[in-house]
């Protein structure tokens, strides 16, 4: 609605995760550099955690977009599953023709794509979003995937991605096996205040293609204070933000106005910023 008065080409705050947005925050560009060091030297187990709306979903975005064609790619986000439905997903994501059977057939027809793969010099990375809500049982099972490798190295890299709890999860004695063979371990905090800001401006150049300043200094700075660095919550703020801006014909959006915007928002009505909303009132 608000595209055509601020002269974007396409929506700068949308909540869908796209790589073309990608801002190279130092933490973010740590956590892509990571898993890409990890997939290239075949490391077997990678696990990035981070809170809601951190960016991990955007980081994994990137990702695919940098890995080359002789890395096959297995991507589960459907994480409420029991073991043998993982292991079939696994193999119709990676295109792999199968007979239906007991978990034991299953993990002998991946292991032979595997195998083929890697006579193929090709690698195979499997990357489970939302990981958190696997099942200890299903963590277990993911385990024994990482038993299929040759002497020298791993046939299957693979990414863990999840929240804070996931970490706890993996804490479980049970699941100490799995713990071990964990090579690296990321987590993605909050943007600082000057990431913060530099990450707006960023999507607003991309969307615009232009230098063009949308929103004051000011603005910006509640904003950061509000957002607490979080992505989603300065997405969600700032599109709301130009939206109320095209509504009151403001070419540019002051701090009066993300102050509104701000105490008119589903987090603040609902709590989910403990007494923000009254700080913000007494410091405009």
């Amino acid at each position: 609605m608000y595209y055509n008065f601020y002269g974007f080409k396409e929506p700068p705050f949308n909540l869908t995760p796209n790589s073309k947005f990608f801002f190279s925050s130092s933490k973010h560009t740590e956590a892509l550099s990571t898993l890409l060091y990890a997939i290239k030297e075949r490391k077997g187990f990678v696990v990035i955690t981070g809170d809601i709306g951190s960016g991990k979903t955007t980081v994994c975005r990137a990702l695919l977009n940098k890995l080359d064609t002789r890395t096959q790619v297995a991507l589960i986000t459907n994480t409420h599953m029991s073991g043998k439905d993982l292991l079939m997903t696994i193999l119709d994501d990676l295109e792999v023709e199968y007979e239906p059977g007991s978990k034991a057939k299953l993990h002998a027809q991946l292991n032979g794509y595997l195998i083929e793969q890697l006579r193929r010099d090709n690698n195979v990375v499997l990357i489970i979003d939302e990981a958190q809500n696997l099942s200890p049982s299903v963590l277990e099972e993911v385990r024994m995937l990482s038993n299929l490798e040759t002497e020298n190295e791993k046939l299957i890299q693979i990414l863990f991605i999840g929240q804070p709890e996931l970490k706890a999860k993996l804490a479980l004695p049970k699941l100490e096996q799995l713990r071990q063979r964990i090579a690296v371990f990321f987590q993605l905090t909050p943007l600082n205040r000057e990431d913060t800001k530099d990450y707006i401006e960023h999507r607003l150049k991309v969307a615009s293609g232009s230098d063009r300043k949308f929103f004051t200094d000011e603005a910006l700075d509640l904003i950061c204070q509000f957002s607490r660095g979080v992505p989603r919550i300065v997405n969600q703020i700032c599109d709301s933000a130009l939206l109320s801006g095209y509504i009151y014909e403001k070419p540019e959006i002051d701090k009066a106005l993300i102050t509104e915007v701000i105490g008119e928002s589903p987090m603040t009505q609902i709590g989910g910023i403990t007494d923000v909303k009254k700080k913000l009132e007494a410091s405009v």
